[in-house]
C-alpha cells in the first residue's frame, strides 16, 4: 500500500467512532455502529493521538520517543492511510 499521507493531515476519528479499552481483556476497541474492532499491538496508542490536534508527523514523533527502535517513521503513517480508507479517520 502506498502512503499519500500529508504531513498538514491532523487525523481524528470519524463521528461515529469511539475509541475504548477493554480492562478485562487488556485490548483497545474501535467501537462502530455495527461492530467492534478489536486493535492490536501498539494501534491504540496510535489511535489515541489522533484527536484532530496532532499532524501526523507529531504522531510519529511522540510514538519514536515512546517507542525507540520500532520502525514508526514508516509503519504509522501506513497504518493511518488503513484506517482513512475504512472510514475510521477523517
Amino acid at each position: 500500500m502506498t502512503t499519500v499521507t500529508s504531513d498538514a493531515w491532523r487525523p481524528a476519528l470519524a463521528p461515529a467512532i469511539l475509541l475504548r479499552r477493554d480492562r478485562v481483556r487488556s485490548t483497545d476497541l474501535l467501537v462502530l455502529p455495527e461492530r467492534v474492532v478489536v486493535l492490536s499491538g501498539r494501534a491504540g496508542a496510535i489511535v489515541r493521538l489522533c484527536d484532530g490536534g496532532h499532524s501526523v508527523p507529531e504522531i510519529v514523533g511522540e510514538l519514536t520517543e515512546r517507542f525507540p527502535g520500532a520502525p514508526v517513521a514508516t509503519d504509522v503513517p501506513v497504518f493511518l492511510d488503513r484506517l482513512r480508507a475504512e472510514g475510521w479517520l477523517r
